[in-house]
Parts: structure tokens; C-alpha cells; sequence
């Protein structure tokens, strides 16, 4: 090994080593604040994002979407939302409330969507859940049958009005 490959192997391992203690420093002293009401740093938010949407990703292959345009699977979906999901992520016609005021990060109001989104992330968010975040992993007590009415509900937000909603949470069967 060369003089100058050695010299930047242990330059690169002393910088590393050093990165380290300085990250250990600040969790150590408390430095960096992890309150609700004080937003995450622009670098750490998106480092937040981009290893969630990362991880997400790589465990999707294992998902089949069913068919999800089954009204009375829409409709049980609709019902399931609006027990469970609308305090957090609100519905047509619903409004803000105090709980979501009081979350970091707040969660998606998802009938402000414009497009229905991935059917097979959004039943691995809902059946696993996000850690350090309000949002639960519904799969230890939902049945994936259960999430996927979730999910058929969600393609459909996009066209919900209020009263559309209204009517699918009143045809959905009893939770």
C-alpha cells in the first residue's frame, strides 16, 4: 500500500472517528432539541425522509395489490378511515382539530391529495407504521383484508366531496 492510499485511509478513518464523537457529543449534552413544537432541522428532516421513503421502498416487492374498486370494500374502507384515521389525517370536510395541532411531524391530510397514490406503499404505511412519529402500526390489530378496504378507500379520496364521504362512512358496515 502506497504512502498517500495509507496517509487518506487514515485521514478518512480519523474524520469518521471525529464525526462520530461530535454526533455522540451533541445527543450526549443535549443539545439538539426533540420537542413537538420545534420543527427538526432542515438536514436532519430531510435525512429523516429520505431514509423512511428509502426503506419503505425496498419493502414493497413482497405486496400484491388486489382489486380495489369493490364498493362494499370502499365502503367498509371509508367506515375503518373515519373511526380510526380522520382524528389524524382528517377527511372531506373535516377540520383541523387539537390533536393534530399538537404533532410533529404532522400527519398528511390526505382529502387534500390530488392523486390517489401507491396503493402497495400506502398499505405498508398503514399495516407497519412509522417509528419516532404518531402514526401506528395498524397491522397488529387490523387484518390485511381490513387494511387493503383502507387502501380502496384512499384511491378514491381524491374525488371525495364531504357528502360523498358522509355517505360511504353511513353505508359502511358496523366497526
Amino acid at each position: 500500500m502506497s504512502v498517500s492510499l495509507r496517509s487518506a485511509l487514515l485521514g478518512a478513518l480519523i474524520l469518521a472517528i471525529v464525526l462520530a464523537l461530535g454526533v455522540w457529543a451533541v445527543a450526549g449534552l443535549g443539545l439538539y432539541d426533540f420537542a413537538a413544537d420545534v420543527p427538526h432541522t432542515v438536514p436532519v428532516r430531510n435525512f429523516i425522509n429520505y431514509a423512511r421513503d428509502h426503506s419503505v421502498s425496498a419493502r414493497l416487492s413482497d405486496i400484491t395489490v388486489p382489486t380495489l374498486t369493490d364498493p362494499k370494500m370502499i365502503a367498509a374502507g371509508a367506515g375503518a378511515y373515519d373511526r380510526i384515521c380522520s382524528g389524524c389525517h382528517l377527511g372531506p370536510g373535516i377540520k383541523e382539530n387539537a390533536l393534530r395541532a399538537g404533532l410533529y411531524p404532522k400527519p398528511p391530510s390526505f382529502a387534500r391529495r390530488r392523486r390517489p397514490g401507491n396503493a402497495a406503499e400506502q398499505f405498508w404505511d398503514v399495516k407497519h407504521g412509522f417509528k419516532m412519529s404518531a402514526m401506528p402500526a395498524w397491522g397488529t390489530s387490523l387484518s390485511d383484508a381490513d387494511i387493503w378496504n383502507i387502501v380502496a378507500f384512499f384511491q378514491t379520496l381524491p374525488k371525495q366531496t364531504p357528502e360523498s364521504y358522509k355517505a360511504l362512512v353511513a353505508a359502511a358496515p358496523p366497526g
